[in-house]
Order: structure tokens, then sequence, then C-alpha cells
């Protein structure tokens, strides 16, 4: 019996599973594998997201819509802000429905993988997908937001331009940017636990780094290429001019789409190497 067992060891060797290269970041072809995992996941994702809510998908709208009026009256009217030609509301609501869905994103997915701690250390499926689920189920609030910021259009009787037909590429480089900071995020939240404390506070700032609720012409010009090196600042731009109307900046947007995907590819890295020990530490 035991020459059987030796026979059939040497016929059959054990299989040893070892992890990709640390600079592979992402495996395609395991996502596609898996891509009803990530269908499912952000099914769950939006449910958890409403449960046990008062008013629902209502957030969606108020959440934006009450910055908005906070925005529209302390640097609408008091500050008198400039808002490139446009009513100050509308100009703060093409940039808050951009924004709130990026800050939604990323916060989620930063805290995701903790979340989904007991799904991690019970089956082995590519990590990334947890985060890039809690993406995806922000783009339900998106949603619901960018149909508000066409009855505000309506209101103010601004009409839709061809250039329209570039906000959903903008809003896939602002889901990609919220990917690639997201990922990262949530994997330096399972090694340090207090970046979930420091990232709501780290989005408050990006905000104000950002041309949300002001025209980039604010900015010094001296200091304007500054800016430029945040990313949400030509997407929030070309986003708002998508919706409202106006030339586009196109140098701007072309830094912005280089910028978020050289963060999503670091993201992507750093993750792939903290990647094998999650499930220890989480």
């Amino acid at each position: 019996m035991n020459v059987t067992s030796a026979s059939s060891a040497a016929s059959h060797p054990p299989v040893i599973i070892e992890s990709g290269p640390s600079w592979v970041a992402l495996d395609l072809r395991a996502l596609w594998e898996y891509r009803e995992l990530l269908y499912f996941l952000t099914v769950r994702d939006i449910k958890l997201r409403y449960r046990q809510t008062l008013l629902g998908v209502a957030w969606a709208v108020l959440q934006p819509l009450s910055a908005m009026l906070v925005f529209s009256l302390f640097l609408g009217r008091v500050a008198g802000v400039a808002s490139d030609g446009i009513p100050y509301p509308l100009f703060a609501f093409a940039g808050l429905v951009p924004w709130m869905f990026f800050a939604n994103a990323v916060s989620s997915s930063g805290n995701s993988l903790i979340t989904s701690s007991n799904l991690i250390t019970k089956v082995y499926f590519p990590r990334v997908i947890i985060p890039a689920a809690a993406v995806l189920a922000g783009l339900v609030d998106f949603a619901v937001g960018f149909l508000v910021l066409l009855a505000l259009l309506a209101y103010y009787s601004v009409g839709l331009t061809v250039s329209v037909l570039l906000a959903p590429v903008l809003l896939g480089v602002l889901a990609l940017l919220a990917f690639g900071v997201g990922t990262w995020m949530a994997g330096l939240n399972v090694k340090y636990r207090d970046i979930r404390y420091a990232l709501p506070f780290v989005i408050q700032l990006w905000m104000f780094a950002s041309p949300v609720v002001y025209p980039t012409t604010l900015v010094p010009e001296r200091w304007r290429w500054a800016l430029q090196l945040n990313p949400m600042t030509g997407i929030v731009d070309g986003f708002r001019t998508a919706v409202v109307g106006g030339p586009f900046d196109w140098p701007s947007l072309a830094l912005a789409a280089g910028l978020t995907l050289g963060m999503t590819l670091y993201g992507l890295w750093t993750f792939a190497k903290m990647e094998e020990g999650f499930a220890d530490v989480i």
C-alpha cells in the first residue's frame, strides 16, 4: 500500500500555486473569468447603500443639491465668486455631480476590503474586484445626479450642445481615476488602519484643491500650473464644459488623462504587491 502511494505521488507531483510577478498589477484574464462576481458584488454594494435608509435614492439628489445651495449662498451671493458667465447654482452643481461621484467612490472603495473581510478570508478571487465593484456601484448616484443637472439646465434655459457627447468619455476617465486611487487606498487601509480616518480629510482637502465650486480663472495665473497637476482639474472643467457648453481646454484634458493613467497604474501596482498578505492581516 505504501508502494502504491509512493508510485501515485511520483506520477502525480504536487501542484504549487504561486502568485504572478509583483509588477503584474492587473490580471485582465482573471477579471474576465470572475466578471459575474464583479456584477454580483456591484449589485450587493448598491443594495447595501440604500438598505434601511429613510430616503433611499433621494440621498443621491440631496447630497449635491444641499452642497449647491450652501455654496451658492456663501460663494455665489456673499463672496460674489465668478461662474464663467453662467448662473452660479448651475455652475456649482455641474462641478459637484462628478466630484460627489469621485469622492464617494474613493471612500467606498478605500474601505471595501475591510468591510468584505469575511469574503476575503474564505475564498480566492482577484481582490481588485472588490474596490472595482464599489466604484461601479457609485454610477447609480451619478446617474441620478445627472438627471437633476439636466433639470437645472432646463430651468436656466441652457441648451445642450454637441459637446455633451464627450461627457461619457470624461465619466470613464473619472471612474478610472476613482478606481486607481480607491484601490491604492484599499490596499493601504488593510496594512494601516488609520487610513480610514485620514481618507475623509484628504478627500475634503482635494475638493478645495479642485475647481469644483470656483473657476480655474480665479487662481492667479502664476500658480495655475500647480492646479493643473491635479487630474480632477481637467476632468471637472471638461465635464462642466461638456454639459453647459464652451471651449474645451484640450491641453488640460490631455494632462488629466495622462495623470489618471499614471496614478491608476501605480495604485494597481501597489495593490498587487500587498495583495498576498491580505488574508493574513485583515
